[in-house]
């Protein structure tokens, strides 16, 4: 079934917010093997001319990933998570993330679209801090792959 092409420009509340932590930009560096000090050293971070230490720039899916599945939970959507595979991500980061911020999310659905009996969805999710200060775009869209 086609996507409805109403959902494009849909947007959600904005969701809970989620401080950031020096040791979850400590954890996340590791799991990434990022190795700069700036991701868990606060000298080195102010070094760079930081406030405090900077989490790797992936480290926006940790925020965005939740905040989009209000997506998929929305009954228009109609998509079957069952057959979903992650088609493409992009950041495009106003500043670095950094200990703590606090951030909110909000969802925007940009593309709807169905090609050769896959649906296709695009989802942005604007990162900011709780006073409205931008941090980071994260786009994704994800395929539903048609039945065979």
């Amino acid at each position: 079934m086609a996507l409805d092409q109403t959902l494009v420009g849909r947007s959600y509340p904005p969701s809970a917010v989620y401080e950031v932590g020096r040791a979850k930009i400590a954890e996340f560096a590791t799991a990434v093997g990022a190795g700069d000090p700036v991701h868990r050293d606060v000298d080195a971070a102010r070094a760079a001319g930081h406030p405090d230490v900077i989490a790797p720039p992936t480290f926006a899916i940790v925020v965005s990933l939740g905040a989009a599945m209000v997506v998929l939970e929305d009954p228009d959507v109609a998509i079957d998570y069952t057959r979903v595979v992650h088609g493409e991500q992009r950041f495009a980061h106003h500043r670095p993330i950094r200990a703590g911020d606090r951030l909110v999310a909000t969802t925007t659905i940009d593309a709807a679209r169905t090609v050769a009996g896959n649906d296709m969805l695009t989802a942005r999710v604007d990162l900011a801090t709780e006073d409205g200060e931008p941090v980071c775009s994260a786009t994704s869209m994800l395929v539903a792959r048609g039945g065979s």
